[in-house]
């Protein structure tokens, strides 16, 4: 008789997500900076991009498929303490209903993060790629516009997740 395979966890106990997210750029750093010197900027920026999206994706269907009774915009605000643990992300927020989850971050210790660790140059892909790559995993109909961020210059990130019912 076989066993089934386990299924990973969503997010470890006890790991922040700016901790979880330090240790992956720490490995991502190296193969951009390999893939950079082998294949050019380019060839190294839409690599990191297209792995830390596809991260994004599957994170989120692990996060989705542990949701008893589905998935909700409620559900997903029910994670976002995961993110904001620490003070890594300070949000101010502006709405939150069934439909509509608007916050701005006034303050993102991943940019900072990202900043020292000396991969300011490619911070956006590490962490602001994500977040839409996040919304397709966990429920297509939950859909994120956002016209800034602290990691590409702005004083805030403005965040307008919708949800589609």
């Amino acid at each position: 008789m076989s066993q089934s395979p386990v299924k990973p966890a969503a997010h470890p106990d006890g790991l922040s997500m700016l901790d979880k997210r330090k240790i992956e750029a720490e490995i991502l750093k190296e193969v951009y900076e390999t893939l950079k010197a082998s294949h050019g900027e380019a060839v190294a920026r839409q690599t990191v991009s297209e792995s830390v999206r596809r991260s994004a994706i599957e994170q989120a269907r692990t996060f989705a498929a542990s949701v008893p009774g589905g998935t909700s915009l409620k559900s997903f605000q029910d994670i976002q303490h995961l993110w904001t643990k620490g003070g890594s992300l300070e949000i101010e927020v502006k709405e939150q209903t069934d439909t509509s989850f608007t916050f701005n971050v006034t303050r993102c210790q991943y940019a900072e993060t990202y900043k020292a660790m000396g991969l300011g140059e490619i911070g956006a892909l590490l962490s602001c790629n994500r977040d839409g790559a996040f919304c397709e995993g966990y429920d297509p109909k939950l859909k994120l516009e956002r016209s800034q961020t602290i990691m590409g210059g702005a004083n805030h990130c403005d965040f307008k997740y919708s949800y589609e019912k």
